[in-house]
């Protein structure tokens, strides 16, 4: 019979971003914190997950739960008149560039240095321009259309990308300074 084990390292990761994610839920509710939703915290999200937890399933299944939880919420509540079902539409394509995100935290990050993050963050705006305007293209146009569209798009998308790319600095110096500054303090958070 094995018994489960309690990992404090993996339960604070979680808690931070789980923190962060609530920070995301309540810039939106609050009028006053308003101005900070458009400072979104996704990307740091993904890069600090992919960068700390270990395996294959965790990096990718812990900031996914976060970022989906935060979403129902604001879905249901901030966004309910784009809510299509659980979500809003093109829901999908944020996921897979949320997957993508992890995949270069976990990736570009296996040594955290302020270097190794601040390309983590360059990479995972450029995977949010991409594949997010990918795919709101496809969803609003037709085949014949999607191209003469998309260079446009993409270049009306870049005053919005500079912006997620200063909040994915912003948020990742937060999350990743706290962590490594709490593995300094408490030795047992630390990898074996």
């Amino acid at each position: 019979m094995s018994t489960l084990k309690f990992n404090p390292r993996n339960a604070v990761l979680l808690l931070i971003i789980l923190l962060i994610a609530g920070f995301r839920v309540i810039t939106n509710l609050s009028p006053e914190l308003q101005p900070l939703a458009v400072v979104s915290p996704i990307a740091a999200m993904a890069i600090f997950g992919g960068a700390y937890f270990t395996g294959y399933s965790k990096p990718f299944v812990f900031p996914l739960l976060a970022l989906f939880i935060s979403d129902v919420v604001l879905s249901f509540t901030v966004f309910s008149s784009y809510r299509l079902g659980l979500l809003y539409a093109g829901w999908f394509w944020t996921y897979a560039a949320f997957a993508l995100m992890t995949l270069a935290g976990k990736t570009l990050v296996k040594e955290v240095t302020v270097q190794r993050i601040a390309l983590a963050v360059v990479a995972t705006t450029l995977i949010h321009w991409l594949i997010s305007d990918i795919g709101g293209c496809l969803m609003e146009k037709n085949a014949a259309s999607i191209l003469s569209v998309y260079g446009t798009r993409l270049v009306a998308a870049i005053p919005y990308e500079l912006k997620f790319m200063t909040a994915t600095a912003f948020y990742s110096a937060i999350m990743f300074g706290a962590f490594e500054l709490l593995q300094k303090k408490f030795p047992s958070l630390r990898l074996a």
